[in-house]
């Protein structure tokens, strides 16, 4: 059986404001809980950007902070859960989106999201490769 190492600590990154773990890696892979599109060095629920793309783009960046402190990295993201708290805007999520990953694409799965955060608009997670 193989070490779990929990990724509660990110640097610059706000801590989590509930129970769980930024990410964990275990048998090779990194988990990374879902990410918002909170400021860096902010509060756990300071949001970033009032669009969709912007929204995205710092969730991902978010994403790829988190992968970083986990020992990984967005490219070697084999798949991503996104959540829209709107999904009538996922043309505009999918056009950021892409920016992140021009070339390998990862599986995706795309769903609502459940909880209502005031201004928040995505949420997303992903799993990688160590």
């Amino acid at each position: 059986m193989s070490e779990i190492k929990y990724v509660v600590d990110v640097p610059g990154y706000p801590q989590s404001h509930s129970p769980y773990s930024h990410a964990v890696v275990a048998n090779g892979f990194v988990f990374v809980s879902g990410q918002a599109a909170v400021r860096p060095g902010g509060g756990a629920l300071e949001i970033v950007g009032t669009t969709m793309q912007e929204q995205t783009r710092q969730a991902l960046r978010n994403v790829e902070t988190v992968l970083k402190a986990a020992g990984s990295s967005l490219d070697k993201v084999v798949k991503v859960t996104v959540l829209l708290a709107r999904p009538d805007l996922f043309k505009e999520m999918n056009e950021a989106y892409a920016e992140f990953f021009p070339k390998n694409k990862p599986a995706r799965a795309v769903a609502q999201l459940g909880a209502a955060i005031p201004g928040l608009l995505i949420s997303i997670e992903a799993v990688a490769v160590l």
